[in-house]
Order: structure tokens, then C-alpha cells, then sequence
């Protein structure tokens, strides 16, 4: 479905996002009659209010992707804290990404039927309250169960917060520049997670990385309520696919599951892949489920929209190589330079700020003047730049002259892709489908950086043991595999040039004009 235009006296057509109708005599610039639903106390046709609004969505955002790398750099005081063996302490990042992956679809088209504000609401109190318990957590139980219900708080957050964007902006230069900033949240925070996460970490416990989130959410609740304008369901008909949705979740969970235990287990071993042929019979069962059922979970003509399946495709690649430098890079600063986790949150700090600068400066007004597909383009040049750069890195590299040229090259590539890239992927997706299209977007990139980073570790755990007995030392053998990492990553991020650059429609499709209403001229 396609965003509804109406046609204006000027005869330019202005889309109509969800939550966002306003009555004919608003839209020729009169005061609007009175509606008697209850909305929140700042309506959603105030350009302050909208911007307002995008902060809030972004707040409740960036704790979920701050969750995704500040766990990370207190996983060594939480196992002695703990007592977690090198197995078990693992589950602490997987039970996380469990149901964060394996929920991200569901949680979008929940949002579609039931309301993506009230939803956002719920996921936000969920993660907010599951945060407290991961805190309090005195055993490896109790920390892996709350990190799973975590998870699933994250997913209905992240789901939603991208669908209300989009309904709250629908004019192409706002929308671009709103999606600017949201986009260097959403993936640019990771960063900062590593930064905060070596502070709390280092000067208070571990058990901050997870209350620090307990004030921030209940502040967030609050503006939120107050703030963020409800998108209400009415454009989105029928009962929930209860069938589609147990074989969908079903299959991405167990994919997710064998994904990120793979490297333990074994690729291929019976374990590994007899998950992943059940992860494959659920994902056909989900398909043959919503080609029969009258109002399915995922109409799958939704996949006839080319830019939304291209960059689809395009973000899968992109994750690939994106948690392919942030995984090895790190490694590359903590286990061959002999960096400190704070150390390396700071050597971040660059790119990040650069990364922030051309997404909110930059990458919008390129979108406006050439549409999709040339910033997708360029953006992933610099990645690939940035890669390759890292395939050289010496043991002793130093940073102003071996790393910082590179971070910096990658905060210009990823600024001026992530935004595009988004648009693209729900640019032509209509009011009723946002919250799914938006699932799908985060679902492809998590499944994507999963699936990615897995192969990439693998390749390079092959190389490192292949070199051992005959490099100089173990940081050369570990360095050498890092090699390896990065020219993989590269190479999923010239794939995902080669779709951007031939398949990707520049411009959106215009959507078609709406039927007037009673009283529109």
C-alpha cells in the first residue's frame, strides 16, 4: 500500500501520514473543526510538536541500541561477578538477541493493528522494568531471563519508534532530515554504548549498565504520553494471523539460535544444521500460511514494492559489514594494541561525531537533490574504503596514522547510507503496513549482522589457527585473521553497492491521489 496523497489547490499532493488527518478546513490553512477523540495535548500538525516528538522516539530508541554494545564491555566483570563459564556467559548476549530478532516482525504489525503509540508505550515499560531486573539480577538465571524479556521490550521499541517516525513526518524534506537524525541514533549509538559501558563499568559495577536505563525510561514513558501523537489502527483491518505469526517467530528465532551458537558448535554439525532446515520448513509454512489466510500477518504482496525488497537486501549486506568492523575493530584496538575498554570507546569518538554531523548535515539534502540511490552508493564506498584500510593495519599500528583515517572514513559512509537506505526501504509503504514494513527493515538487519558476523568470526578463527604455529606471536596470528574480517566485510559491502547502484529506484513511486472527502474543493 502506498501513502495517500491529496490534492491540493496548488495541485501538489501532500501525503497523509497515520495519526496525522487533519479535516479540509485545516489542510486550506483554517482553523480545524474540533475532534472528539482524545489525542495528546500537542497536536501532531505543529512543526514544534513533530520535533519534539522525533526526540522522544529517539531517546526511547537509543536505549535499545545502546543495549546492544554497552552489554559487551562488562561481560568479563560479569562472569566473575557471577560466576558464568565462557559457554554460559555467552547466553547473556544471546538471550538478548533471541527474542529482540526473533520478535521484531511481530511487534511491527502488532503496532499496526493495535496502535503503534500504545505499543511503543508497552515495549518501552517492558524494557525499562526487565533493565531493573537485569540489575538487581544475583544469578546467572535470573540475569539470562530478564535479558530475554529485555529483549523483547527492545524489539517492540525498535519495530515501532521507526513506523511513527514516518507517520509523523510525510513531506520529503522534513522526512528526510527527521530520518537523518533518527538514522544516526539508531545505528551511531552503538558507539557510545561502548563508551558508556567502559564509564559505568569501570566507576561504579556492572549492574549500572543496566539501571542507568531505569530513570532514562521512566522519563521517556512520560514524554512520551505527553508528546508523541497516537497513530491510531483503522486503516489496518482484520484479526491477528495467530498461525503466521507463531511460524514466523518461530523460524527467525531458531534461525537466530543456530546463528549465533554456529561457531561453538560447529557449522556442520547434525545440530546446527537440523535447526537451521527447521528454521527453513517454518519459514516456507509461514509463506504457504499467508498466501490462504484472508488477512495475514505479512501480505505478501508487500514484496512486489521493489525498493522496499531491494533495500531489504541492501540492509542485510550492510549489517554484515557494519558488525563486522565494529566486532573487529574493537578486537583489533583491545587484543593487539592493548587498548582499555574506555580507551576504546574514546577512539570511537571521532567517527561517531563525524558519523552525527553528515547524517543530520549532509545525507538528507543529498537525498532530496538525487534521490536513493547515488548516497546509498557513495555511502557504501566509504564503508568499503574504510574496510579495506583495516586489512592493513600493523601489530604496532598507531592510531592518528592506522586507525583514525579509517574510523573517520567509515563515520562518512555510514552517515550518508544508514538515512537513505531507510527512506528507500519505507518511502512507498502505506499508513496501514508501516509498523510491519519497519519490522521487516529491523529484522533484515539484525539477521543480516547476525548471519554476517558469524561467517565472518568463522573465517577468521581459520586463519588465525592456519598461521599460529608460524606467525611472529599471537597478537600477529590474531591480526592476521582480523585481515581476513575485514576484507569479508568489504566484500558484503560491495555486494550491497552492486544492488544499490542497479536496482534501486532513485526516487519513491508517486503514490496515487486519495478520494476527496465531503467538503474538500
Amino acid at each position: 500500500m502506498r501513502l495517500s496523497r491529496r490534492r491540493h489547490p496548488e495541485g501538489r499532493g501532500r501525503p497523509r501520514g497515520p495519526g496525522l488527518r487533519l479535516d479540509s478546513r485545516a489542510r486550506r490553512g483554517q482553523a480545524p473543526t474540533t475532534n472528539t477523540r482524545k489525542d495528546p495535548q500537542i497536536t501532531a500538525s505543529d512543526s514544534r510538536a513533530r520535533w519534539l516528538a522525533l526526540i522522544v522516539l529517539c531517546l526511547g530508541d537509543l536505549m535499545i541500541v545502546l543495549d546492544g554494545t554497552i552489554v559487551n564491555v562488562a561481560l568479563p566483570t560479569i562472569r566473575e561477578d557471577l560466576g558464568f563459564s565462557e559457554t554460559s556467559l555467552a547466553w547473556v548476549v544471546n538471550a538478548y538477541l533471541l527474542t529482540f530478532g526473533g520478535f521484531l516482525l511481530l511487534a511491527g504489525r502488532l503496532g499496526d493493528l493495535f496502535g503503534a503509540r500504545r505499543l511503543f508505550l508497552v515495549g518501552l515499560g517492558l524494557f525499562t522494568l526487565a533493565s531493573l531486573a537485569c540489575g538487581l539480577a544475583s544469578s546467572q538465571e535470573a540475569l539470562i531471563g530478564a535479558r530475554a524479556v529485555q529483549g523483547l521490550g527492545g524489539a517492540i521499541v525498535a519495530s515501532l519508534a521507526l513506523a511513527l517516525v514516518f507517520g509523523l513526518f510525510t513531506e520529503p524534506g522534513e522526512q528526510a532530515k527527521a530520518m537523518g537524525i533518527f538514522g544516526f541514533v539508531l545505528a551511531g549509538g552503538g558507539s557510545a554504548g561502548v563508551l558508556l559501558g567502559g564509564v559505568l563499568t569501570g566507576l561504579l559495577s556492572w549492574n549500572w549498565i543496566f539501571l542507568v536505563n531505569i530513570p532514562v525510561g521512566i522519563v521517556v514513558i512520560a514524554l512520551a504520553v505527553l508528546l508523541v501523537p497516537k497513530v491510531d489502527a483503522r486503516e489496518a483491518t482484520g484479526r491477528l494471523d495467530l498461525a503466521g505469526a507463531a511460524a514466523v517467530t518461530g523460524a527467525i528465532v531458531i534461525a537466530v539460535y543456530a546463528t549465533v551458537n554456529g561457531n561453538e558448535t560447529g557449522w556442520l554439525t547434525l545440530e546446527t544444521l537440523g535447526l537451521l532446515a527447521v528454521a527453513v520448513t517454518l519459514l516456507g509454512a509461514f509463506l504457504v500460511i499467508e498466501a490462504r489466510v484472508a488477512a495475514p500477518l505479512m501480505p505478501l504482496g508487500l514484496f512486489r514494492n521493489r525498493n522496499l525488497a531491494v533495500a531489504n537486501a541492501i540492509g542485510v549486506m550492510l549489517a554484515a559489514a557494519l558488525f563486522a568492523w565494529f566486532f573487529f575493530s574493537a578486537l583489533y584496538l583491545q587484543r593487539v594494541l592493548d587498548y582499555t575498554p574506555l580507551e576504546v570507546g574514546l577512539a570511537y569518538l571521532p567517527s561517531t561525531i563525524i558519523w552525527g554531523l553528515v547524517s543530520v548535515l549532509l545525507s538528507g539534502r543529498l537525498v532530496v537533490r538525487y534521490g536513493f540511490r547515488i548516497p546509498i552508493v557513495l555511502g557504501m564506498v566509504f564503508l568499503i574504503g574504510s574496510l579495506l584500510l583495516f586489512t592493513r593495519v600493523p601489530v604496532d599500528g598507531d592510531f592518528l596514522i592506522d586507525v583514525l583515517p579509517a574510523t573517520l572514513l567509515f563515520g562518512f559512509g555510514a552517515g550518508i547510507a544508514f538515512n537513505p537506505l531507510l527512506l528507500a526501504a519505507m518511502g512507498d509503504v502505506g499508513p496501514a503496513e508501516s509498523g510491519l514494513a519497519s519490522g521487516i527493515v529491523n529484522t533484515a538487519f539484525q539477521l543480516g549482522g547476525a548471519l554476517g558476523l558469524a561467517i565472518v568470526v568463522s573465517l577468521a578463527d581459520a586463519r588465525t589457527s592456519t598461521i599460529e604455529g608460524t606467525a611472529a606471536s599471537a597478537a600477529a596470528a590474531l591480526n592476521s585473521g582480523y585481515h581476513v574480517a575485514f576484507l569479508t566485510g568489504a566484500i558484503f559491502g560491495v555486494i550491497g553497492a552492486v544492488l544499490a547502484a542497479t536496482l534501486i529506484r532513485s526516487r519513491g513511486a508517486p503514490p496515487p491521489p486519495a478520494p476527496q472527502e465531503p467538503g474538500d474543493v
